[in-house]
């Protein structure tokens, strides 16, 4: 029996194609009208409506009525009966899970605290509990989940799955994460550093909307950066880029949990805060710090500003080299608000070396501690094969 293959440059690849690109922009973006579809992928407003008929009715998309500037319009988004994604964040002291439908409604969600130098089997397995937990609450299977994201605190190596630097987490140093997930839960599991994902989670849907170029500062017992270069999240070679914390200060200085020595962690990092404060105040976390400050404790506005000034002049060296519109600060620290981005903005606008009027914009995270598991969702939407796309 003779069967009928698709050539290169058939009206049939050409259909397939251009459904594949209106799918994937509705990924990306977790929803658009017909008319934003049409500028998002450069097809014909035409042949959008004609893919989002067909779609719709194969089940892949799903239309509202909507408005834009007064006028009538339909909001097109994967219909939420394909399937559902789940988003996992483990930081250095808290995992937080979120369950969501392929259209980036959150059905679900939860955080617990975790025990610090946790180990990577006992909280994978927790992870795994939990998912399952969660997923009876609202009566689905896990059968129903079609991806799973997980956001983690270091540099992964893109080839392995693995953490590229021994020491920065410990307790997860040569984990292949993805592979361990998947044997608990069946189900395909991407993996990325954190703040990679929360850049695009504020990318998709935060401060970050709309911006070609930008950076993602998260500022919390590490240092992170995500960078947006072009429209997308930049990871470099290896899928390390974007270590701002572990940029070298003073190659004579203290010991970094990295192996190099004087990088600014050590200096800015939530352990280096805290030791500073350990002769005034004993038994704090960062996130004691933030709100000791906040209610006008005189050392802990100190050190938070003192920290800021120092993150100033190191993002204003990132920002000579990659010259973003805008910088997006989040992370715990970020929440002392102008008492961080007040030192921050002002050591930045004396370094940067571009005309005032061209000075990056800096503002606080929109989508704040969730950043992360938002970002996991969306990374594992991303990764979602849905039908009409090759």
């Amino acid at each position: 029996m003779t069967t009928k293959r698709t050539t290169p440059g058939s009206q049939t690849s050409l259909r397939e194609a251009n459904r594949a690109r209106l799918v994937d922009a509705v990924k990306r973006h977790g929803g658009l009208t017909q008319v934003e579809l049409s500028g998002a992928t450069g097809l014909s407003p035409a042949t959008v409506s004609n893919i989002v008929k067909e779609l719709s009715a194969s089940g892949v998309l799903h239309t509202t009525p909507s408005t834009r500037s007064g006028r009538r319009a339909r909001h097109v988004t994967l219909a939420r009966g394909l399937g559902l994604v789940v988003g996992v964040h483990f930081s250095t002291r808290h995992m937080r899970i979120a369950l969501s439908d392929v259209a980036h409604t959150i059905v679900a969600e939860h955080s617990l605290p975790l025990a610090k130098d946790h180990r990577s089997d006992n909280e994978l397995n927790r992870a795994a509990r939990l998912i399952s937990d969660m997923l009876e609450s609202v009566e689905a299977g896990m059968s129903e989940i079609l991806a799973v994201g997980v956001a983690l605190p270091a540099p992964i190596d893109v080839r392995t799955g693995t953490i590229s630097r021994t020491g920065i987490l410990r307790g997860w140093d040569a984990v292949p994460v993805a592979e361990v997930m998947e044997k608990r839960l069946k189900r395909p599991v991407f993996v990325d550093n954190n703040s990679n994902l929360a850049a695009l989670a504020e990318l998709r849907s935060g401060a970050l909307r709309g911006r070609s170029n930008a950076v993602y500062l998260g500022i919390d017992d590490g240092i992170g950066a995500g960078l947006v270069i072009n429209g997308a999240v930049f990871r470099g070679h290896n899928g390390s880029a974007g270590e701002f914390g572990h940029m070298t200060i003073d190659e004579n200085g203290a010991l970094c949990r990295c192996g190099n020595r004087g990088c600014l962690e050590t200096f800015v990092g939530g352990s280096a805060i805290l030791e500073g404060l350990r002769g005034y105040h004993r038994g704090l976390k960062l996130h004691d710090v933030v709100v000791r400050a906040v209610a006008g404790d005189d050392r802990c506005i100190r050190a938070i500003a003192d920290a800021g000034r120092h993150i100033g002049i190191a993002t204003a060296n990132l920002c000579n080299i990659v010259d973003p519109e805008r910088i997006v600060v989040g992370g715990e620290l970020a929440k002392a608000g102008e008492l961080l981005l007040g030192p921050l903005r002002h050591s930045l606008e004396r370094s940067v070396i571009v005309a005032p009027d061209a000075m990056p914009e800096l503002v606080p995270s929109q989508h704040g501690a969730r950043a992360d598991v938002l970002g996991a969702v969306a990374f594992a939407i991303d990764h979602v094969e849905i039908g009409g796309e090759d």
